[in-house]
């Protein structure tokens, strides 16, 4: 049964330029504001609870996206895409098809959610990744419509109770996420965009290795440390998948940084996909005084560290080129980052020339 939830959610994916300034999203934050104050910062855009505000500016909420969009395109330059729904889900699945520089609104009605929500891939569900769709397809659940007609307690049994639970909420459109305007814990992102969709999964570790050897870099320099890694492929088709993964123990190191990106991106299961760009980011930064190590009776743990010291040393007075990991001097493409500190916040585009 699909139930009304009476709020009007927007979901906005901006495109931001590459050499955006640093207090671009804080710009766009104090735009979503002078709208409404439930609006929260997301990586690649913004959640905004636009339920309050509909009668205080007498739009409904389309009108009020409308406005939003053509705001951020008159005063930023920042073209987006925008789903307009019930629920942060909805919302959220609305915003990934719709085009820059449109909208997509749903009507908070049964029929107008199931008409939307049933015919969709199964796959396009929070929570649900690769493995889980092939798993359902297995048993003729390829869409969103087919896994709401089977009953719960089926759906638990094929994935976990949890899982399976959360799997027949979202297939009937319920969701009770709630909007948070409250900032998020600092963070400092980077990205390697491939010059061509890249198939070559060595590739992809390389890139891997050189984000995890940039965020380490920039983590001991801040005198920070990470205590979990996100990692977001996005394929050709513009399509993303984004897991995370929380460390062991808090680091600024980028051989331990390093393994929790592959870590990530082996549980993905990629087979012959073709990437365009991969992002890493290191999550709840916390003072590196505040770390804690586990001791280990192997020396050879210590190796590495030791040599990222020298490493920064001869880095601070010879520039960045000066060392670097082994691998990534199999090539001479220069890979091209953009990078976002303090919540993701753009602030410059480095590109690091490998010779």
């Amino acid at each position: 049964m699909i139930m009304m939830s009476g709020r009007r959610i927007l979901r906005l994916s901006f495109d931001l330029p590459p050499d955006a300034d640093a207090e671009l999203p804080e710009r766009l934050r104090r735009l979503l504001e002078d709208f409404t104050p439930r609006a929260q910062l997301l990586e690649d855009g913004a959640l905004v609870d636009l339920t309050g505000a509909t009668r205080w500016w007498q739009r409904d909420a389309r009108g009020i996206t409308e406005l939003v969009q053509l705001r951020a395109l008159a005063y930023f330059g920042v073209r987006s895409s925008a789903g307009v729904a019930g629920t942060p889900m909805l919302a959220a699945m609305a915003c990934a098809l719709t085009p820059l520089g449109r909208r997509t609104v749903i009507d908070d009605s049964p029929e107008a959610i199931s008409a939307f929500l049933r015919p969709r891939p199964v796959r396009e569900l929070p929570g649900v990744g690769g493995k889980t769709a092939a798993l359902l397809g297995e048993y003729g659940l390829h869409t969103v419509g087919d896994v709401a007609d089977v009953p719960q307690q089926t759906l638990q049994r094929l994935l976990g109770a949890r899982a399976g639970r959360a799997l027949h909420e979202h297939a009937r459109g319920h969701d009770t996420t709630v909007v948070d305007p409250t900032p998020a814990p600092a963070s400092l992102s980077t990205e390697h965009r491939f010059p061509r969709d890249e198939l070559d999964p060595a590739e992809h570790r390389r890139a891997l290795l050189a984000l995890a050897d940039d965020l380490g870099a920039r983590l001991r320099a801040s005198g920070q440390i990470a205590t979990g890694v996100t990692c977001t492929i996005r394929y050709a088709d513009l399509s993303a998948t984004r897991r995370s993964r929380t460390l062991p123990e808090a680091t600024q190191h980028t051989v331990l940084l390093a393994r929790a990106a592959y870590a990530v991106y082996d549980s993905l299961g990629l087979q012959r996909a073709r990437v365009r760009s991969i992002a890493l980011r290191a999550d709840v930064l916390r003072p590196a005084d505040r770390a804690a190590r586990q001791l280990t009776l192997d020396a050879g743990d210590d190796k590495p560290l030791v040599i990222e010291a020298v490493a920064d040393r001869a880095r601070a007075r010879y520039g960045r080129q000066v060392l670097y990991p082994a691998a990534l001097a199999i090539s001479s493409r220069p890979p091209s980052a953009r990078q976002w500190d303090r919540g993701d916040r753009p602030d410059d585009a480095r590109g690091r020339r490998v010779t």
